[in-house]
């Protein structure tokens, strides 16, 4: 008998005291994912990579913003929108106790404004995506030959380039028809 009573006292406690203690979690454990907006650039590579269709990315071009939603109550866990995310904006954190009493708790959101078109006015990409891009390239090596396209859209930017080059087009034909 007292050789299962000290077997006993070696062992320790084998539960937990977790309700009134904090539970110490493993360092590889995915819990809730934790989103800072100020790091965002709303490039929606985490809205693409989830699995679970927890994170949803909306485009509104005519006020000119981009909402970002985070679903909690749909999230997987699986730590993919940390992976992507070329910023680090996103990140699981260690929190685990995510019971609410308003299903609205579940919800983040957070809005990004687009950036209009020098040219035309359009809405064309988040303002942050464009700054990012244009003091990426500032710090490379090599300055830009056009710099001023950042700021255009697609549309213009391809107008712009379809004005910029020579008729060649009609002079290669005439010479291949001629051989």
């Amino acid at each position: 008998m007292i050789k299962l009573f000290k077997t006993i006292l070696r062992a320790g406690t084998p539960t937990a005291k977790y309700p009134f203690a904090p539970y110490e979690v493993n360092r590889d454990f995915r819990g809730k994912p934790e989103y800072q907006a100020d790091k965002c650039i709303a490039c929606a590579a985490c809205t693409k990579a989830c699995p679970a269709n927890a994170l949803i990315m909306e485009t509104d071009l005519e006020t000119g913003e981009r909402r970002w939603e985070l679903s909690i109550a749909r999230c997987i866990f699986c730590g993919r929108c940390e992976e992507v995310c070329p910023t680090r904006a996103i990140a699981l954190s260690p929190n685990f106790e995510l019971a609410v009493t308003n299903k609205a708790d579940l919800y983040e959101e957070a809005r990004f404004p687009l950036a209009p078109c020098s040219l035309c006015g359009t809405y064309f990409a988040p303002a942050r995506l464009v700054a990012l891009v244009e003091d990426t390239l500032a710090q490379a090596a090599q300055p830009l030959a056009h710099p001023q396209r950042l700021h255009h859209c697609p549309d213009c930017k391809r107008k712009q380039s379809m004005l910029s080059q020579p008729a060649s087009g009609a002079a290669t034909l005439t010479q291949q028809e001629s051989m």
